[in-house]
């Protein structure tokens, strides 16, 4: 299980590379000017938006209450579909209704660790991936002019598997029924927060 993981690790991060790669030149022109600050930039995109940073730590939480494979799965899952996601934002590719998205990622992985859903695991990463596509395309979307799109790209996948470790080393608690009950009011949280981010995107 773990080597199934670590491969599948390494595919969610060269992930951006590969789509990457199939960039026109024109679309890459920027790469030389921002490297460095591009991966930075990546790096700490996700963690400045509140409505990122919760739904990336549910789907840890929750990958930690289902347990195997969902725990590696899950986690797996979001930034390998995100990554296409961020494809579709980099080419300028619409997908409407991105920040409602967001917000109802949130507000459903939050509702699934507060009722301790228990799904088919592929349903589980059907829903998982079907959210990472509107967090991925809102992060590129917003690549900062003259940085590149490749670091970027990679540097906002590691800080979703940071995210998501975080999410699964606090859900490892629910082994215990105080944490059950510590999970399970974290998921209310995170739909409360998924609400007031669903508010702000239709007001």
């Amino acid at each position: 299980m773990r080597k199934l993981f670590s491969c599948a690790l390494q595919l969610s991060y060269s992930l951006p590379l590969a789509f990457l790669i199939l960039l026109p030149s024109s679309a890459l022109a920027h790469v030389e000017t921002g490297q460095a600050i591009g991966f930075v930039t990546g790096l700490k995109h996700p963690w400045s938006g509140l409505d990122h940073v919760a739904a990336m730590i549910a789907v840890g939480l929750w990958g930690a209450q289902l347990g195997n494979p969902a725990m590696w799965l899950l986690p797996v899952t979001f930034p390998m579909v995100m990554s296409m996601g961020a494809m579709m934002g980099l080419l300028g590719i619409p997908l409407p209704g991105i920040e409602i998205g967001i917000a109802l990622s949130a507000i459903l992985l939050g509702a699934m660790v507060l009722g301790e859903v228990r799904p088919n695991l592929i349903i589980a990463a059907l829903l998982v991936g079907f959210f990472a596509i509107f967090h991925g395309h809102a992060h590129g979307t917003e690549l900062p002019p003259g940085q590149s799109g490749l670091l970027y790209s990679m540097g906002f996948v590691i800080a979703t598997g940071c995210l998501h470790g975080i999410g699964i080393a606090l859900g490892l608690v629910h082994r215990w029924p105080v944490g059950r009950l510590a999970l399970r009011g974290a998921g209310a949280c995170i739909s409360v927060m998924g609400v007031t981010f669903l508010w702000r995107a239709l007001a």
